[in-house]
């Protein structure tokens, strides 16, 4: 006589049998494809594991306990070995999250601005030929700032169209310094000679902002005070930076000029590092840069600031750091030095 057999055998069935198709699956795993594959198969809404789940709906009642302690089993039995599998497979193996065959990424780094780039490696040279650096105030009087360095008490430096006065209820001569050469003035005044160091620091002037001048900018002067100095040991000093700065081949000429505080003031070129000489845009197509002013202390300045000029000589030196920067890069706007622009800035990273 045939007896049917109860549905709860019947599931029980099924479980077993889909517990062996899953083992054999389990075992055929060895790379990332054919574990989504045994994913796909077994474990998602529509796999064989939640097939099985949802029959157990057609279970009698009191089967129902049984049947679902089976499933559930079965469940944490294929999970459990899917995480294992999933884990002990090699990182080269699974989905790669980066794709090697694209260009490399460089990481965002910061890096000093081309003027300070350019103020320590002026500072580096000078300090390796003996001067200190000083620095001093950038709102000053009108005695350290044009007083003392031996200008005319009508000279055109002092009209407002060139220099920001501040105003202020009790003094009139308070201004923004237009120049380094007042911390001359206070270092001759501090220190006994000799005296060697630069001054490097912002200097403002009240001028239209233009691809070659701003109001705000930078300089570097130099001053030397000792017993004999001459026009040779100015020479010297500034053809020795310049070798080191530009070009260690380079050629000179000192041109006369004027500076009210200096005797005799001179403006020195050097033969252009960019096109040796032979002519460019940068030059002017002149073969020559002119790179600073110079001259010998005017013995007035020496006398204001306490130095007996019958006793001591010294020379001095400024330069814009902008214009060095300029000449060095290539870059042909003064005010792309300012405007923070990244694709600027970042071509100075070392």
């Amino acid at each position: 006589m045939f007896v049917p057999e109860s549905i709860a055998h019947i599931m029980l069935q099924k479980i077993s049998d889909l517990q062996s198709i899953i083992e054999a699956d389990l075992a055929a795993i060895v790379d990332a494809a054919s574990l989504e594959a045994f994913r796909l198969k077994h474990l998602v809404k529509k796999g064989t594991l939640q097939g099985l789940i949802d029959d157990l709906r057609s279970v009698p009642k009191e089967d129902k306990p049984t049947i679902g302690k089976a499933l559930n089993a079965l469940r944490s039995f294929v999970e459990e070995r899917y995480t294992t599998i999933e884990q002990s497979l090699e990182p080269r193996t699974l989905a790669p999250s980066i794709d090697v065959t694209l260009p490399g990424r460089r990481p965002p780094v910061g890096a000093i601005h081309p003027i300070h780039a350019m103020i320590d490696r002026t500072i580096e040279i000078f300090s390796s030929m003996g001067f200190d650096v000083a620095e001093g105030f950038e709102i000053e009087d009108d005695e350290h700032n044009f007083g003392k360095l031996n200008f005319a008490p009508d000279h055109p430096a002092r009209d407002m169209q060139d220099t920001f006065f501040i105003k202020s209820g009790v003094r009139s001569d308070v201004l923004l310094r237009t120049h380094t050469s007042s911390v001359q003035v206070r270092v001759m005044e501090a220190m006994k000679p000799p005296i060697r160091c630069i001054m490097p620091g912002k200097v403002y002037r009240n001028e239209a902002v233009s691809a070659r001048s701003l109001a705000e900018f930078h300089q570097i002067e130099g001053l030397a005070i000792d017993k004999h100095l001459s026009v040779a040991d100015l020479k010297a000093t500034i053809m020795e930076f310049a070798r080191k700065m530009y070009d260690a081949t380079a050629e000179f000429r000192f041109r006369t000029s004027y500076f009210p505080f200096t005797e005799p003031s001179m403006e020195v070129d050097m033969s252009c590092f960019l096109c040796s000489g032979k002519g460019c845009r940068i030059c002017k197509h002149s073969g020559w840069l002119e790179i600073c002013g110079a001259g010998m202390v005017h013995p007035n300045v020496l006398a204001a600031c306490g130095i007996d000029p019958e006793e001591y000589s010294g020379f001095a030196f400024g330069f814009g750091v902008e214009r060095v920067v300029m000449l060095l890069t290539g870059i042909d706007d003064i005010r792309l030095l300012y405007e923070n622009d990244i694709r600027v800035l970042r071509q100075f990273r070392s």
